[in-house]
């Protein structure tokens, strides 16, 4: 039986409306403005049309000059470096063609980059990655501002990639767009095997051979990494916002299903279209109770913290304000209701197995956890997401989900949760707000009052462990990684060696004003400090020896200092200076770095109003 909606889910939705009620408003205003009753391209002058379509051949030119059927842009991430975008090489071709057998166009709009953090990790590139989300959102803005489209589909599947195309979508808010994924590569090394390798390489047990066998096997096919990172965090929260085809984030690629799900986004836009009978505009389908349900979402699988930011980034994008406190309170009334690596030793396709998507979906609506009355890609109402895709000779169609979980030690029912609460919670402080993630902390790690050991960069932390220095209970602070400073790089390089310190029996715990992602793990990270270093927080005054209280159950981060002795003491280090902030293209992302906003506005470089009544300078 269907619960009624929880109450706190009510009243933090509730309450989001409330807050954002002007700037949503001017938002839907401005995207209805921006609509019009017939093709735009139709009020093109002559010459700009003929430009339009030049390059189109056959019925496709025709077919656009005489304004017969709608015009579909397609924008991709795709390249063939990067094993989650090379999926993408064929689906332009296929899109075209089933759009055109439903009686419209489409055209390759633009490309966008993809930055893999993965390959990054620990370089100089990770300082860029964060910005690359911004760098997504402006180019796909380019392929859409040439009033051609009609709709959009968009093609990306990682990190910074999926938020930068929901962010520009939102710019072009009139515009029907829907999502399309690739998939996952098929399962490999497991995780328990590849994180016990990663541990014993930071120990000094295991060579470099030994480490590359076990992230080859693990990394090892197109697709997307098999771990729930931000990139499948990606993919399961757009599946619950409505933005993907249901059933549709974890099909892998390389399938005949795959191939069926993709020709039949094609034909399910046009639908969307102001001709196709369903007109959707994006910027009115995500709505408030959407961005809950993708907060909820998030919460219940023990997702990625980097969606603190880019959730409330995408929400700003539609007028909408999300605040972390938003996140929090949701969590308290969130079940985790899966285990994925790294909060729990099985990969994504394992958890599609068990039931994924449709399954998840149903449990959260039988809960009374998330908004029925919402409008998905698929049509009206979430409960269109219970159904799985399958292929019957030949015919794409949707059925029933199964009623139990496949594996309940991967995917449970909201009666059996793992935990009661969604492991997601928000510190306050002298030195901030920050993010915890805790589904993967065991609960006697979870508050930590040790001394501080400060630190500026990843470098200087690996080299201390490596010399042997931390003997005993410590709280690692890691500064001037904020967005400001050096463009908030992950860090995961970090956990392999506090695993290690933990497992010896230390007390130990993360402070930063950097990112994590999912990486955190077993390890107590308050993440994503703000206001960070750079920006004047209070960060830039901790010193080693001072007492830190990470508390992750009553929600606190504090230094132990007087009032008096923390205001007098001086600022001894600080971000890297333009002159320094050169080198693997980073010079080129300096007017970023200035414009940021804080962590918890969605570290948008774009700017708000908001933001910019809160931006600080950064040392240069």
């Amino acid at each position: 039986m269907t619960a009624p909606l929880n109450r706190v889910i009510a009243e933090v939705t509730e309450r989001i409306v409330a807050r954002s009620e002007p700037t949503r408003s001017a938002y839907l205003r401005k995207i209805a403005a921006a609509a019009s009753e017939g093709p735009a391209r139709g009020a093109l002058g002559c010459s700009n049309f003929a430009h339009g379509y030049a390059g189109c051949v056959g019925e496709d030119k025709q077919a656009l000059r005489e304004l017969r059927g709608a015009n579909v842009a397609i924008v991709s991430s795709y390249n063939d470096m990067l094993s989650a975008h090379q999926p993408l090489a064929e689906y332009p071709d296929w899109l075209k063609d089933s759009i055109r057998a439903a009686g419209g166009v489409a055209q390759f709009a633009g490309g966008v980059p993809a930055m893999c953090d993965g390959i990054t990790q620990g370089r100089a590139g990770m300082e860029m990655s964060l910005f690359s989300r911004e760098v997504v959102a402006m180019a796909t803005g380019v392929a859409l501002a040439h009033d051609m489209f009609d709709a959009a589909l968009l093609l990306g599947v990682c990190d910074k990639i999926v938020p930068g195309l929901m962010i520009a979508a939102l710019s072009f808010g009139h515009l029907p767009t829907m999502l399309v994924p690739a998939g996952p590569m098929a399962s490999g090394l497991p995780n328990n095997e590849k994180s016990r390798i990663r541990q014993l390489f930071a120990e000094g047990r295991a060579d470099r051979k030994n480490l590359l066998d076990a992230e080859s096997a693990s990394y090892h096919s197109p697709g997307t990494c098999t771990f729930y990172g931000t990139a499948n965090s990606n993919q399961l929260v757009m599946e619950v916002m409505g933005m993907h085809l249901p059933g549709s984030s974890f099909v892998a690629p390389n399938t005949d299903l795959r191939r069926a799900l993709t020709e039949h986004a094609g034909r399910r836009v046009l639908e969307m279209t102001r001709d196709g009978g369903e007109f959707t505009p994006v910027g009115e389908l995500v709505d408030e109770r959407v961005v809950v349900n993708g907060v909820v979402a998030l919460l219940a699988t023990g997702g990625s913290t980097n969606h603190t930011m880019h959730l409330v980034a995408i929400a700003a994008a539609a007028g909408i304000k999300l605040t972390w406190d938003d996140f929090s309170d949701l969590s308290s009334v969130v079940p985790l209701l899966t285990r994925v690596y790294p909060n729990g030793s099985a990969d994504i396709n394992h958890f599609h197995a068990a039931g994924g998507v449709p399954f998840l979906v149903g449990q959260l609506l039988d809960a009374g956890l998330v908004h029925r009355d919402v409008r998905t890609v698929a049509g009206f109402g979430l409960d269109r997401y219970r159904q799985q895709p399958e292929l019957t000779d030949g015919e794409l169609r949707w059925v029933d989900a199964p009623a139990a979980s496949g594996d309940e030690s991967v995917l449970r029912p909201h009666t059996k949760p793992f935990a009661a609460d969604g492991g997601l919670r928000v510190l306050h402080g002298n030195l901030g707000n920050a993010v915890i993630k805790v589904s993967a902390v065991k609960p006697e790690h979870r508050v930590v009052l040790a001394p501080a050991r400060v630190f500026t960069d990843q470098a200087q932390f690996s080299a201390a462990f490596r010399a042997g220095e931390f003997t005993g209970d410590m709280v690692v602070v890691l500064r001037n990684q904020g967005p400001r400073a050096n463009g908030m790089p992950e860090l995961h390089g970090l956990t392999p060696s506090l695993g290690v310190l933990q497992d010896k029996g230390f007390k130990v715990a993360l402070v930063t004003d950097g990112r994590m992602s999912g990486a955190s793990g077993k390890i107590p990270a308050a993440i994503q400090v703000t206001p960070e270093a750079a920006a004047g927080g209070l960060l830039a005054k901790v010193r080693d020896g001072d007492m830190v209280r990470l508390d992750a159950e009553n929600g606190v981060l504090e230094v132990l200092v007087g009032d008096a002795e923390l205001a007098s003491r001086e600022v001894v280090d600080g971000p890297p200076s333009d002159d320094e902030w050169v080198g693997t293209g980073r010079e080129l992302f300096t007017a970023l770095r200035r414009a940021v906003g804080p962590a918890d506005q969605g570290a948008v470089a774009f700017g708000t109003m908001d933001q910019d009544e809160k931006r600080v300078e950064v040392p240069r």
